[in-house]
């Protein structure tokens, strides 16, 4: 993954290098507005790392530039500004995230596999079969023995979701992030609703929903049940 970071500070720019690299990210960097623009604009990047209060262009100003060109590169603003007019604003011209300085570095990595996640298809087939299930990832649909499940847009996005990240437990954090992004948000009793419908459907035709609940972590799809 490559990463462009745009921030001004050169000790936070150094250490966030060195610890990014260390997590076997590609990193280019600037302290400067208008270059990081400019790198934006002709280089190909998975996320930008975006200062606010940069010198020559602001970030606020380059990230309205970027998205006005079509641009949908991956944006976390780290900012010390803090007031929620402050994240509004950031998240509204384009961002995915806005992370308030000073900041875990722990948190940063969290947030940029979170919002790497988001809304995307990490599969290389058109489809995703667990057992008797097969997702088709292009036409949004789940069946179970052939039979199509008639599935809610937040269920499907849900089970999407979970079959994408079959290797591993889901929070609640991650799944509602995945199916409404930064501006919404799914309580967990809000996601155990939509399972419970999801498990209802497939059990109407005979068959049994494998995903688990690990109390105290999240949501998993039941290894056993895996065919890939």
């Amino acid at each position: 993954m490559k990463i462009l970071l745009i921030e001004d500070s050169e000790h936070l720019r150094r250490s966030l290098i060195v610890g990014l690299s260390n997590l076997g990210f590609t990193v280019d960097e600037t302290g400067d507005g208008s270059k990081g623009l400019s790198m934006a604009i002709t280089n190909d990047y998975d996320f930008i790392i975006l200062d606010l209060m940069l010198p020559n262009v602001d970030g606020i100003t380059l990230l309205k530039s970027i998205r006005k060109m079509g641009n949908d590169v991956k944006v976390i603003i780290l900012s010390a500004k803090s007031q929620p007019e402050d994240r509004v604003e950031g998240l509204m011209s384009g961002a995915d995230d806005y992370l308030v300085k000073p900041f875990s570095f722990d948190e940063l990595h969290a947030r940029i596999l979170t919002v790497g996640r988001r809304g995307q298809v990490k599969n290389n087939d058109d489809d995703i079969s667990i057992g008797l299930f097969k997702l088709d990832l292009a036409k949004k649909t789940l069946e179970f023995d052939t039979k199509f499940i008639d599935l809610t847009k937040n269920e499907y996005k849900i089970i999407e979701c979970l079959f994408l990240s079959k290797n591993q437990v889901m929070t609640t954090e991650n799944i509602s992030d995945y199916v409404v992004g930064s501006f919404d948000s799914l309580s967990k009793n809000t996601i155990e609703s939509h399972l419970s419908s999801v498990r209802k459907k497939v059990k109407a035709l005979g068959g049994e929903l494998p995903v688990k609940n690990k109390r105290g972590f999240g949501y998993y799809v039941e290894k056993d049940a895996c065919t890939q």
